[in-house]
């Protein structure tokens, strides 16, 4: 298998604390080793072994490639209409679904594909080297099979999410519609699917709901998310937490009860700038959360309606200016947080025997992400085809070559 060496990086961020330099594991004027799968060598510059490949870093920083742990990337149609109106006053409800259904369930199959690939690929452009896809944008048996075989085209991270909303065929049937997702949808999507995810909050799914929909999924053998505490303090981080959820996202209202449930737990608050920045909703609170010694995670939450967002580092300058992130915290967020919140430990960081997903900026310091909002600083992306999943939980404390 050949080998290749990345020479004169400037900053190297590892995520790796093993390194003894602090838990970014950075390390300056060094070098990376790895081969078509893995890292095999962090270090000095001047200590770079020898390999079959050279690539000049340039003296530009060197990070992990991003892990985005929610998005909703498989979808037709547009809602821009509705994102006006919110910048006009409108309040966001969870409403405008409905309107995706409606264009997702008209869209044929190449469609789908074509523009998921498109999102994708932008997604990429920007540094997310692993993604994690949901579907919930057909809620009919049918249509959300066809999106989970779509999105499996695209990520080994794929999730059911038949309980987006009720459609409006069930509007006068709710158990009807729960009895639907725990039964029929959920024995055809579960085969191809690796996680189960409820919105758990108002105009969605309530607490009991949900509950019965993920543990359903749970005996079918899925792993569990939830969309929770978003539009209200709705009981979703509670239920998140109770049912060993790998992560709730959103996270919009917290209560001091709320954050201690979440630091005695191994669910990650994922939190989506985003979203947050396209509803005009107040802000997350990263600050408390991360003071009080909780795992956050930081995705795009790339949807149509709330978060039409395809670039990890706009979502980290939001982070930064509008939620109060040091720099390094909305970094390791993105990537180690977001591993974390897929419940992986070979993604999100550069230590050695971690997959090779690299992402040089064209830019000397990580700092850059934030300091230079809308600026497009990614310049190369080094990814392992696949990105297959491997378990196991960690804390904070503790492949092709393609220009872009």
């Amino acid at each position: 298998m050949a080998t290749r060496v990345i020479t004169n990086i400037s900053e190297l961020t590892t995520n790796d604390a093993t390194l003894d330099v602090g838990v970014m594991g950075r390390l300056h004027d060094a070098a990376l080793v790895i081969d078509d799968a893995r890292v095999l060598w962090v270090g000095p510059n001047a200590d770079a072994p020898a390999a079959d490949e050279m690539i000049d870093a340039q003296h530009s920083a060197v990070i992990p490639g991003f892990v985005d742990s929610h998005t909703h990337l498989v979808f037709a149609g547009e809602r821009s209409e509705e994102f006006e109106a919110r910048m006009n006053g409108a309040p966001y409800d969870g409403g405008g679904i409905a309107t995706t259904v409606a264009s997702t369930r008209a869209a044929s199959s190449d469609e789908l594909r074509r523009t998921t690939e498109k999102r994708r690929r932008d997604l990429r452009t920007g540094g997310v080297t692993t993604v994690e896809i949901k579907s919930g944008y057909a809620l009919n048996l049918e249509g959300e099979s066809r999106l989970i075989d779509i999105a499996n085209e695209f990520s080994d991270e794929v999730t059911f999410l038949g309980a987006h909303v009720v459609p409006p065929e069930y509007v006068d049937d709710r158990e009807g519609y729960v009895d639907l997702v725990c039964g029929p949808m959920l024995e055809s999507c579960a085969p191809r699917s690796k996680w189960a995810d409820v919105f758990c909050d108002r105009g969605a799914f309530d607490v009991d709901e949900s509950r019965a929909i993920l543990t359903a999924a749970k005996a079918a053998g899925l792993q569990l998310r939830v969309h929770g505490n978003q539009l209200g303090s709705t009981g979703g981080i509670a239920l998140a937490v109770e049912l060993d959820a790998a992560s709730v996202d959103h996270c919009n209202f917290l209560s001091d009860l709320d954050i201690d449930q979440l630091c005695a737990s191994h669910t990650v608050a994922t939190l989506l700038p985003g979203a947050d920045f396209s509803t005009r909703a107040d802000y997350s609170s990263a600050r408390r959360l991360r003071d009080r010694g909780a795992v956050v995670a930081l995705a795009t939450d790339c949807n149509p309606g709330t978060s039409y967002v395809t670039s990890m580092p706009f979502v980290l300058a939001i982070a930064v200016r509008d939620m109060h992130m040091d720099v390094d915290d909305a970094l390791w967020s993105a990537t180690r947080g977001g591993a974390a919140a897929l419940r992986r430990s070979d993604v999100g960081h550069l230590g050695v025997g971690a997959k090779a997903d690299v992402v040089i900026l064209d830019a000397p310091r990580a700092a850059h992400l934030a300091y230079r909002p809308g600026a497009s600083i990614v310049r190369q992306v080094i990814d392992v085809p696949g990105n297959w999943s491997s378990t196991g939980w960690f804390s904070r404390a503790h492949g092709r070559i393609n220009n872009v």
